[in-house]
């Protein structure tokens, strides 16, 4: 043997010795004789208490799963018990997190790239007491020391593959959000499979999105407060978190009751180290939608009790914001039906709704909660804060216009056929909202009405205080036979309601807008016929009893009525208010003041040729809108007609009733004739009763 190869055998020999003597000091080295450096260098860089106060062991083992020479390659499993870490000075709390045991197993040839591969954590007994104060300090944001910028960055890169965990104990407690939780985590006993809880579709399908979600193996139980409302729940997860397989789902499962809401879920979670994606079926329940405000941050109108079940997907890191879509929902608003697809993104400066909503079969008593129109009890039942006064008429309950700016909206809403009473012949609904920091607008919003239109263009500025209001509408070609469809003289009527309104106001709800509004009112009604069995069908005792006194039990045909109100601070005052019948011409003067609720009205008739009415004096309307008074004024009867004429008063607004006038089924309108009349200045013909 050459000296040459005796050099290489005996330097080969030599590090084979050193190595073995190497492995010999890790495999039976005393770990925890580095603790104390270990727990001080990490107290140090968190700025908060660390310790391993049990066992430090490292043990060496085999990895079969690695396959080929790989698998003979022993790997290091570091396992520490009663691990502790501290909370900052501020907290009450001495622990922020303790655990009775850790275990992770390193892959050692990935050290050889300056990677630390760390497959999987295995937490036994996980316990966490996370705080936050009003103040937005917060135990789990760690404060570390700014770094040089001038060092150059490490090229040691850490991978972990998954957190395993068993039973634990998780608490918050924050007040920022007004939120205190605690949850408890328990094995199952025995693994639940994925598809028991959500069925095989959708087992089947989250399995062709990538990866089969693993078996539920733990169950969770939750109690406390979320934003101020008590909570309630219990839930089913999986044991595996899988951290960079962002393609491996994470089961979910929960049912919890937040204040009036009720919530379920079943579904996955994927790509958890970032909290990804949410693929989850999704139902809710709850007194209102309204009420999801302060949990969700959506704003959405108050309604009547609902329930929806959904598919709802969530993608959490979008460049634009995290975007969430509920698809393909159905459920019941009130007695109403409810389906569509809606997607919420996180973006700026404000989150916006946007969707597609349809009712095959709406209740029109269920749109009543939009304006607070609904009855005292279920507004209470709904968590209303404002009681409907017993004499009011107006709706009082205030719009949530604080609400307004914190999102954007763009909203289309079909009602294909509206379930109504005899009283409101609506057929048919479509409106598309918008709401763009703090404006809310319904263009258009178009109800179907005894087979015409009503068309309404609404805006409301809620970035004003007190909220600005307008609403255009424009109702056209209303067939007296349907909207009077049990009336017997109406069901052979060609006669039409037609009407124009344009109103502005100021005012947080719907009696504070009119109770300020101005603008102008206008209708004509043409062929028609009038009674006091109409009056009583539509509700109207006031009405039954004006009838009464001017034409007794019979009914009688109406050729015209117009009116024409001018509104001015919330009074609403007569232009002209007609009556053109076969016997007599009824003109009505007066007010009727919004703010106040109250209505002002002197009814005057004038007898055709020589069919006389008994009435020799006109009638009063007085009083609340809920209940007004009638009886008769203790003055004779004039001219009303021939003397309102003769000054001049109706001609203009009896020209501006002339655009209203149309064909009626094909019939001539017999508005026409009374209006040309009274716009030349001519008023009908008429005799003076006798005395």
């Amino acid at each position: 043997m050459t000296r040459t190869r005796k050099i290489l055998g005996w330097t080969f020999a030599t590090l084979v010795l050193l190595l073995a003597v190497l492995v010999l000091i890790i495999v039976f080295f005393d770990w925890n004789r580095i603790k104390p450096p270990l727990n001080a260098k990490v107290s140090e860089e968190l700025h908060r208490a660390f310790a391993i106060n049990g066992n430090l062991a490292v043990i060496w083992q085999r990895e079969p799963d690695e396959g080929g020479w790989r698998a003979w390659v022993p790997w290091p499993h570091v396992v520490a018990e009663d691990l502790s870490l501290g909370n900052p000075d501020w907290s009450k709390q001495p622990q922020m997190v303790t655990l009775k045991r850790v275990e992770l197993r390193i892959s050692p040839l990935a050290l050889l790239a300056q990677r630390v591969v760390i497959p999987r954590i295995d937490l036994t007994e996980p316990n966490a007491q996370l705080q936050r104060l009003a103040d937005g300090r917060a135990n789990w944001t760690f404060k570390f020391d700014p770094k040089d910028p001038n060092a150059e960055p490490s090229n040691w890169v850490v991978d972990i593959g998954a957190i395993g965990f068993d039973k634990g104990h998780v608490t918050l407690d924050d007040q920022t959000l007004k939120t205190n939780l605690d949850v408890l985590i328990d094995p199952l006993g025995k693994p639940i499979p994925f598809s028991e809880i959500v069925g095989d579709k959708a087992a089947k399908t989250a399995q062709d999105k990538g990866g089969a979600p693993q078996d539920y193996a733990f169950g969770l139980k939750v109690g406390g407060q979320y934003h101020g409302q008590k909570l309630a729940g219990q839930g089913k997860i999986g044991g595996l978190l899988a951290l960079q397989d962002a393609s491996k789902p994470f089961p979910l499962q929960a049912q919890a009751k937040i204040g009036d809401t009720s919530v379920e879920l079943a579904g996955t979670l994927t790509d958890p180290r970032n909290l990804g994606a949410l693929d989850l079926r999704l139902k809710l329940a709850g007194a209102s939608l309204g009420n999801l405000y302060p949990l969700t941050g959506v704003t959405l109108p108050d309604t009547p009790p609902y329930s929806t079940d959904g598919h709802l997907i969530a993608k959490l890191h979008e460049p634009g914001g995290a975007q969430f879509r509920y698809e393909q929902f159905n459920g019941k608003i009130g007695n109403s039906d409810i389906h569509g697809d809606l997607a919420f993104v996180a973006s700026q400066p404000r989150p916006k709704l946007s969707g597609a909503l349809l009712s095959n079969q709406l209740l029109f008593a269920d749109l009543a909660p939009l304006i607070g129109a609904d009855s005292n009890e279920k507004q209470k039942a709904r968590g209303g804060d404002s009681k409907q006064p017993t004499d009011k008429v107006l709706p009082v309950e205030e719009f949530k216009t604080d609400r307004w700016r914190t999102m954007d909206a763009d909203v289309e809403f079909t009602g294909k056929r509206i379930v109504h009473s005899e009283k409101l012949p609506f057929t048919d609904l479509y409106t598309h909202l918008k709401l763009n920091d703090g404006e809310l607008s319904l263009e258009p919003l178009r109800f179907g009405v005894a087979g015409g239109n009503l068309d309404a263009q609404i805006r409301l500025n809620g970035r004003t205080e007190p909220l600005e209001g307008r609403a255009k509408l424009t109702a056209r070609k209303f067939k007296l036979k349907e909207l009077f469809p049990t009336f017997e003289p109406m069901k052979t009527s060609f006669g039409e309601l037609n009407g124009d309104a344009d109103i502005s106001g100021r005012g947080n709800s719907v009696a504070k807008l009119l109770g300020g509004a101005n603008g102008k009112l206008k209708m004509l009604i043409n062929d028609g016929a009038i009674s006091r069995e109409l009056m009583e069908l539509a509700g109207l005792n006031v009405g039954n009893y004006v009838v009464g006194k001017i034409f007794g039990d019979k009914e009688v045909k109406i050729n015209c009525a117009a009116a024409d109100f001018d509104i001015k601070t919330g009074l609403a005052t007569t232009r002209l208010f007609v009556f053109d019948t076969e016997n007599a011409i009824i003109y009505i003067d007066g007010t009727a003041n919004m703010a106040t609720e109250q209505l002002d009205l002197t009814i005057t008739p004038e007898s055709k040729g020589w069919r006389l009415i008994s009435l020799r004096s006109p009638l009063y309307v007085r009083g609340k809108f809920i209940k007004p008074d009638a009886g008769v004024k203790a003055v004779p009867l004039m001219l009303r007609g021939a003397g309102m004429v003769a000054l001049g008063v109706i001609a203009a607004p009896a020209a501006g009733l002339l655009a209203l006038v149309a064909p009626s089924g094909g019939e001539p309108n017999q508005c026409a004739p009374l209006l040309e009349q009274m716009k030349a200045g001519k008023a009908p013909v008429t005799v003076k009763p006798t005395k």
